[in-house]
């Protein structure tokens, strides 16, 4: 029986319908509703300036930049990973034919603990996933220090730290 208004466990907060109308005109008129229109161009100009980096691609999600970094960077074989993450982190490199090998974490952070990287790591070993867990940046001197050493590629998962800094600045600077 209903008794009243339904209950939502999340809703999203939608500004007034008026202040969308005057954009919702602008992509009528230029009749561009895809990818590198006008908007899109201008979300990521924007967030350059925000994040403080230099180039930006933006994707549906964070599973598809995953995916398109691990083919961009043509990463085969193995890649250490941490299992305390969203499942999209491991999809990205099982959908890519890569095994993802997992690591235990930190217990302060959730991050993946740099102290149990090297033991992982085998011949087949092309890469390692970090993921920084809830805002709170990884490791990154400790995890590229280790990558070095083992000629390895660094594929940061940062879809929780989005806007997250470091002493350098953006934690975006790390990784490959």
């Amino acid at each position: 029986m209903n008794s009243g208004p339904p209950i939502y466990v999340t809703q999203p907060f939608l500004p007034p319908l008026e202040e969308f109308i005057p954009y919702l005109e602008k992509i009528w008129n230029s009749k561009i509703l895809t990818n590198n229109g006008p908007f899109h161009r201008e979300l990521e100009q924007a967030q350059c300036r925000y994040l403080g980096i230099e180039h930006i691609s933006l994707f549906a999600n964070g599973t598809l930049a995953l995916v398109t970094a691990l083919q961009a960077l043509r990463i085969t074989g193995e890649v250490i990973t941490t299992p305390y993450s969203f499942v999209a982190t491991s999809h990205a490199l099982l959908w890519n034919g890569i095994k993802p090998v997992f690591v235990d974490i930190e217990p302060e952070s959730f991050n993946l603990d740099p102290a149990w990287i090297e033991a992982a790591i085998t011949p087949q070993t092309t890469a390692i996933m970090p993921v920084h867990c809830y805002g709170r940046p990884c490791n990154t001197e400790a995890i590229q220090h280790i990558a070095d050493n083992y000629n390895l590629k660094v594929i940061y998962d940062a879809s929780h730290a989005f806007g997250v800094r470091d002493d350098g600045g953006s934690i975006l600077r790390h990784g490959d």
